[in-house]
């Protein structure tokens, strides 16, 4: 029997649905948040964590973390670096949550993994976001992000030097990526949920914004088959270049007929794709979390060879 610890900002019913789908499978689950997870030099383990007393956790599936301080953040995260180390397997692991929740970091990797994303500049301080504007504007509006943002939330459009925020509303980072040009609206882009090497599914976010995210009014919709395979083998090639177990990868179609990948996120939601998806996401997570347990727990003894 596998014991799971699984992270959550929000115990909700999606997670509670997580837990019981470990459940039936014969594992037994704690569901806390990351908060309640604490270093303690005098446990044998060197943790304190709900349900675990002394021992640790077989695996940890990381749902969301909420938001916090870079302290507290730093602190959680250290939790599951520690937890690694320790031969838990964390999914996803410390390193792609870094990798996913950087846009800067996950840009670069894409860039380097040869997987389309339009051209992104990060920079600190307001004279060299300026310095950013002035030069590649000529080439068409820049899109403003957060560099630690999630749902669309902060999102400006930068159609001249003068619409650049003050540095105190952008923590004095600068976060720019050109404009991606597509036909609207209503504006369209994908949403394509992979987990353990393979798409669970995917979707269309349609809406009246540019900023086509569920939370802020977008309409899911299935993906037609001609086009799914191949968002598929982008969203698999992305979710590789980070190292994420699952992650939802969000790809737009340009109106030159590309389809650049602009983010991919370690710690999806998916409430709207499974109001069109054909298989049960939570189910798949479970699904694909633990057969990757049982493949590191089932790698053959070496046989003794006589001399």
């Amino acid at each position: 029997m596998w014991k799971i610890l699984m992270i959550s900002s929000q115990l909700g019913d999606r997670s509670k649905s997580l837990a019981r789908a470990f459940e039936k499978r014969a594992c037994e689950v704690h569901l806390t948040r990351l908060e309640a997870v604490h270093f303690d030099s005098t446990s044998p383990s060197g943790f304190a964590m709900p349900g675990f007393g002394n021992t640790l956790p077989d695996a940890v599936l990381v749902r969301s973390m909420g938001a916090g301080t870079f302290e507290a953040v730093t602190r959680r995260l250290s939790i599951l670096h520690a937890l690694g180390s320790l031969g838990v397997m964390v999914w996803n692991s410390a390193q792609s949550i870094e990798r996913c929740v950087d846009k800067s970091m996950t840009t670069f990797l894409l860039q380097q993994a040869g997987i389309p994303t339009p051209p992104t500049f990060a920079v600190e301080g307001l004279e060299q976001a300026q310095a950013v504007a002035e030069r590649e504007l000529s080439n068409g509006p820049l899109v403003l992000k957060p560099l630690f943002g999630a749902q669309g939330k902060g999102i400006k459009l930068i159609r001249k030097v003068q619409d650049l925020p003050a540095p105190d509303l952008m923590a004095d980072t600068y976060y720019l990526q050109r404009y991606i040009r597509r036909d609207g609206p209503p504006y369209r882009d994908f949403r394509v949920f992979v987990c353990a090497g393979r798409v669970v599914d995917m979707m269309i976010r349609r809406g009246d914004d540019w900023v086509t995210n569920v939370q802020r009014g977008a309409v899911p919709e299935a993906v037609p088959l001609a086009l799914r395979a191949q968002l598929s083998d982008l969203a698999l090639r992305a979710a590789r270049a980070v190292g994420a177990g699952f992650a939802g990868v969000d790809i737009v179609p340009a109106a030159d007929g590309s389809l650049p990948v602009i983010e991919v996120n370690s710690m999806p939601a998916w409430a709207g794709l499974q109001t069109v998806a054909q298989t049960d996401v939570g189910e798949a997570i479970v699904e694909g979390m633990l057969s990757a347990l049982d493949a590191t727990r089932s790698i053959p003894l070496q046989t003794a060879v006589p001399v």
